[in-house]
């Protein structure tokens, strides 16, 4: 019996793969992927129990009763049916590769094929832990009070860049202040990511960014060393003609509002870059809101 499962894990099973119908698994489809995959007699009866014979509720009695051996098959199996399954839909489980790898690497098993591996020396996780409250809440309070610059653009501009530096500290992802190199380019700061690093522009002001400062910057990016990153901070966000026309290569982008639900849902920011990094390779999307990743 997998002791190490806790209630979180067997929700996220249910949300991956069905609480009630499993996928578009049929009785008998569902019988034969187990004994051929795991090798186990789903429609045992030592697999009825949580007061219902669905397969959703066979599977939760399979994750608490069965050994770690044939869990971990049963997941690897399952997934990979569930990634044709979904072939061609949004997926509406947020990170969920990488959460169910999580779970199977808990259980000793090896990731899941094209998840990001966070025990690699690749993609280690943050440095450190989530900061405390009291960290939290003054950066969500410091943010506000940006507001109350309006008068002062310039100061409200370098304010801002200091923000950002004290936020990616505070998420162990060892941020730079603006800087200027030798020719005077101006840098408005950089943080380590994930052994990547990534240079920042920031920009606060009440137009949104168009296409030709997006081109800029990726070309300023694109002068780097192979592997260099950008991330794009506009607090008014971008014009629609900029979405539309500006192909992202180096750089992904990030509005206000995305500042804004990082900072009151206490969400990380390792986590939020890693999830628009991954949206922006696969579906070339540089700009997926925080509350479309983490809804």
């Amino acid at each position: 019996m997998a002791e190490d499962l806790k209630a979180v894990d067997l929700k996220l099973v249910g949300d991956l793969f069905g609480d009630g119908y499993v996928m578009d698994f049929t009785n008998r489809t569902y019988q034969e992927f187990f004994r051929d995959e795991v090798g186990v007699e789903i429609y045992n009866d030592a697999y009825l129990i949580n007061d219902g014979n669905s397969k959703g509720k066979r599977l939760r009695a399979f994750m608490q009763k069965a050994q770690k051996g044939a869990i971990v098959k049963a997941l690897h199996g399952l997934w990979e049916y569930r990634v044709a399954y979904m072939a061609g839909h949004d997926d509406p489980v947020p990170q969920g590769r990488e959460r169910l790898s999580a779970l199977i690497v808990k259980l000793g098993g090896k990731p899941v094929p094209g998840a990001v591996d966070t025990t690699s020396t690749h993609a280690p996780p943050p440095k450190s832990s989530a900061p405390g409250e009291s960290v939290q809440a003054a950066l969500e309070a410091g943010f506000n009070m940006l507001h109350a610059m309006d008068d002062a653009p310039h100061a409200r501009g370098y304010a801002f860049e200091g923000f950002l530096k004290s936020w990616f500290d505070a998420w162990g992802l060892e941020a730079r202040k603006s800087f200027k190199i030798g020719d005077g380019e101006q840098i408005d700061g950089s943080f380590v990511h994930r052994n990547s690093v990534f240079l920042i522009e920031a920009k606060w002001k009440n137009a949104a960014t168009d296409a030709g400062a997006l081109h800029a910057f990726q070309g300023k990016v694109g002068e780097r060393l192979e592997g260099a990153r950008g991330l794009y901070v506009s607090y008014a966000g971008f014009t629609p003609p900029s979405l539309r026309d500006f192909t992202a290569k180096r750089i992904l982008l990030m509005d206000g509002m995305d500042i804004v639900d990082a900072l009151s849902r206490r969400l990380s920011l390792d986590v939020i870059i890693a999830a628009k990094l991954r949206i922006a390779i696969e579906e070339r999307r540089p700009f997926v809101r925080v509350r479309e990743l983490f809804p």
